[in-house]
């Protein structure tokens, strides 16, 4: 269908199925895997629509939907889900499939990083986001094998498939491409020296419920307040850890703050435990080196040229490089990191 298409069946939709008269409908920013919407009923209400393409697991989509509903629940700020006129998450009809939740006016994503009064109000709402997901009835907290979280042994494996790939079909000597295989190369032969470096992490960390996708652009920031939390994954046991470390030690805020990251993390892990005092104080010593430990075993986007050529933009260039300079940032001042984390968790 055409785009114009869609917004006469989003319209649609949203009249039929949920009882909302829209006076407008256009296109919202862009999703990763979805098409998004913008709608403004008769009554000055606004509405954020996401459709699903064709072949999307709605189940997994459902899922997800009730467990932002359940963070909600718990006074997690997370915007409200329009259920449809017979009770349900997700309405279909005319060959689209649609959720529905308000719209969360003068907001920004935390993709430019984390700065001020941001790092505490962040490490807050993750802190009181896992104090919620903690209870659901997926199950409790349960500790995991912190070579689960970080597995280098896997790591090896994708990097040297991914290399065999780049083998068959060599890339051209300039661009992102040629990047990507000699950063896997790079990747492959410094993982002996990430095993080493990960042997220091706790036997076990802390495996719960968890948001599933908690990256900068599904944080929304009002100012120096965390608005709304968005997009979540189905309910899934992941490390804590690995979910806090992923925010507040995302690539574009340590290198945007080079002087201010090591301290910002401290005020944010000090927060969470203060709003989520029943995770253990060696899962939060492990955030920075979980989170080194993680970047530095993954192939994204490394495998994008190969796998979703048509993924690669500048925008996608400019993160995968930051990604990998940002893991030699980690490593280098992770000592220091650790240690101001230590005086926060005494």
């Amino acid at each position: 269908m055409s785009a114009e298409t869609d917004v006469m069946v989003v319209a649609g939709i949203l009249a039929l199925l949920y009882q909302i008269s829209p006076a407008a409908v256009g296109e919202g920013p862009a999703g990763t895997a979805t098409r998004n919407y913008l709608a403004e009923d008769r009554a000055g209400g606004r509405w954020f629509v996401k459709a699903y393409p064709l072949g999307t697991d709605v189940d997994q989509e459902r899922q997800a939907l009730a467990l932002g509903e359940s963070a909600r629940a718990a006074g997690v700020p997370v915007p409200a889900v329009q259920r449809t006129v017979t009770g349900g998450l997700i309405a279909s009809a005319g060959g689209l499939s649609v959720s529905v939740t308000e719209y969360v006016a003068d907001t920004e994503t935390a993709e430019g990083g984390l700065s001020g009064a941001r790092w505490a109000a962040v490490g807050e709402a993750v802190g009181q986001l896992h104090r919620a997901l903690a209870r659901h009835p997926v199950g409790p907290p349960r500790p995991v094998a912190a070579r689960a979280v970080c597995d280098v042994a896997r790591a090896g494996r994708r990097l040297e498939e991914l290399l065999a790939r780049w083998s068959a079909a060599p890339p051209a000597p300039e661009g992102f491409a040629a990047w990507c295989a000699q950063t896997a190369k790079q990747r492959l032969a410094a993982l002996p020296e990430v095993a080493a470096r990960l042997e220091k992490l706790p036997v076990t960390l802390t495996a719960q419920v968890v948001h599933g996708d908690l990256a900068s652009p599904n944080l929304l920031m009002r100012g120096e307040t965390v608005a709304a939390v968005i997009d979540f994954r189905p309910p899934g046991h992941r490390s804590a850890a690995w979910e806090l470390g992923r925010i507040v030690l995302d690539p574009r805020t340590v290198l945007a703050r080079p002087d201010d990251w090591i301290p910002g993390m401290a005020r944010a892990v000090g927060a969470y435990r203060a709003a989520n005092p029943q995770l253990l104080a060696e899962d939060l010593l492990a955030v920075p080196r979980v989170a080194a430990g993680y970047l530095a075993c993954s192939v994204y986007p490394l495998s994008e040229p190969l796998n979703e050529p048509t993924s690669v933009t500048p925008a996608l260039e400019a993160y995968g490089r930051a990604r990998h300079e940002a893991t030699g940032v980690l490593w280098e001042r992770l000592d220091e990191a650790e240690e101001v984390l230590r005086d926060v968790l005494r």
